[in-house]
């Protein structure tokens, strides 16, 4: 059985910063050289708060004790299986930072987030977070790494980049 098409990312904030893994220590990794949130694959039984503790558990050290589940992202990629990810940001948490085996976890500073390399689309969920928007659909599509659809709750938002979004719905 291959991976499944489920999978978590959450945005661990601290001091207004959050935890980001710079992507850089596999050598085939669709996400090579991008900072990303923390979070995978869903194991067979689980629920999305199962997947997410277990996976910040295994890439960071910490255990979650304060989270929210703030969207669900559908990721549709040429050449790739569809993806549908489940958004947490949490708040509390206990431990130790440790050592991550897919790359370097650092806290950075949310205003600097836009400056990382990001995919296109992880900088709309991100500002989505950022301005606390509430409970959201979000549809991605990509050909290579040109984000070629974005659909926000059913309404097309291309051509509105991320920084110029200060959603008129909200």
């Amino acid at each position: 059985m291959g991976k499944s098409p489920l999978t978590t990312l959450c945005y661990i904030e601290k001091d207004g910063k959050y935890l980001m893994l710079h992507r850089v220590k596999k050598e085939k990794d669709v996400n090579k050289d991008k900072w990303i949130g923390i979070g995978g694959h869903f194991e067979a039984g689980e629920s999305p708060e199962e997947c997410l503790l277990r996976e910040v558990k295994e890439e960071t050290g910490l255990t979650l004790t304060g989270f929210s589940f703030r969207g669900i992202v559908t990721f549709s990629a040429v050449g790739w299986p569809v993806e549908y990810m489940c958004l947490f940001t949490a708040e509390r948490f206990e431990g130790t930072l440790a050592e991550c085996d897919e790359g370097v976890l650092e806290w950075v500073a949310k205003e600097d987030l836009m400056s990382l390399n990001l995919w296109e689309g992880d900088k709309i969920f991100l500002r989505l977070l950022m301005d606390n928007a509430p409970f959201f659909s979000l549809k991605l599509s990509y050909d290579g790494e040109e984000l070629t659809e974005a659909v926000l709750d059913g309404k097309d938002i291309r051509g509105c980049s991320a920084e110029g979004m200060f959603w008129q719905k909200w």
